[in-house]
């Protein structure tokens, strides 16, 4: 039999409390309890190990993987639950566990990465992912669209020849002052600059149908206020569009891009997302680079209801 103490002494540990607290709603791999917890392998198997040894978890082969599972008994679990109301992490990873069972049950979303796998890996004339974007974006029907930290305003340009306006907002003035002269350049009367910041985007409350966050979330110097600013322009039933880095260690890019942030978790995207208000939240990894440093593109919708 286990013994008491020694569970109480591995369970003082806020990472085994918090690995505790979610194994007891839903049995996870190492690989799920890295992406919502965001830590290493290795840390994450040490743990596991620990408890397993008490008799806390306990894990089954399924195929490649091991899936680990609570048997931790009622009473410690009382006594679990209530120590985990003091580790504030606890909250959020249950918010990114949902999230992850909700991938689960997306069993076309397995299917669609597998077909992504195969685009492009065998040449055929004229198909590119560049095309397939430009000519989605050409059916959009939006009527008014923020693009939040435009740059440029490659994408604002796209947009504007279907959206009734488009206000494209980023802080470099200089960057501003190139996108108002390629609007005129290119007729788009309806494509509008302004100098700001993305927290603080200048554009009134509830007046916009779709913003967009295009690799621009981790320029900010606090991301989650750029979401509820996102939030707060959006009409009801607006939608919001993030497209961003997902986690990576390539440091140099503090340097190389005047990146504040090293991409983000999907997890912890998702649950920023809906800490800014947003309902029926997805995420998911649309891109993958296949040169170092390696790359990934991080997706993330959500709407105002």
């Amino acid at each position: 039999m286990a013994s008491m103490l020694k569970s109480l002494k591995l369970l003082a540990d806020p990472t085994r409390l918090r690995i505790l607290m979610l194994l007891e709603q839903e049995a996870l791999s190492v690989a799920e309890l890295q992406e919502i917890l965001g830590m290493g392998q290795s840390r994450i198997s040490t743990q596991l190990s620990q408890m397993k040894t008490e008799g806390l978890v306990e894990d089954e082969r399924s195929g490649k993987n091991n899936i680990y599972s609570c048997s931790a008994t009622p009473d410690l679990l009382e006594v679990a639950r209530l120590a985990a109301q003091e580790v504030r992490e606890v909250e959020k990873d249950s918010s990114a566990l949902r999230h992850l069972l909700s991938k689960r049950k997306d069993a076309s979303r397995a299917y669609f990465d597998e077909l992504a796998g195969r685009f492009g890996r065998d040449y055929v004339p004229g198909r590119s992912w560049k095309g397939l974007a430009e000519a989605m974006l050409r059916v959009l029907n939006y009527r008014v669209v923020a693009d939040l930290g435009a740059g440029e305003g490659t994408l604002s340009q796209l947009l504007a020849r279907r959206a009734e306006k488009v206000i494209a907002v980023d802080l470099s003035p200089k960057m501003v002052e190139f996108g108002r002269e390629l609007a005129v350049k290119h007729g788009l009367p309806n494509l509008e600059y302004r100098l700001g910041d993305i927290e603080e985007p200048p554009i009134e409350n509830a007046s916009v149908d779709l913003a967009i966050l295009s690799q621009a979330l981790h320029h900010a110097e606090h991301p989650q206020r750029a979401l509820e600013a996102a939030f707060r322009i959006l009409k009801p039933s607006g939608r919001l569009i993030v497209l961003d880095l997902l986690q990576h260690t390539f440091e140099e890019a503090r340097e190389l891009y005047a990146d504040r942030w090293l991409g983000f978790a999907e997890s912890d995207l998702a649950t920023m997302l809906e800490k800014a208000g947003f309902s029926g939240v997805e995420t998911t990894v649309a891109d993958r680079e296949a040169s170092a440093p390696g790359f990934q593109t991080l997706l993330g919708v959500g709407w105002r209801e």
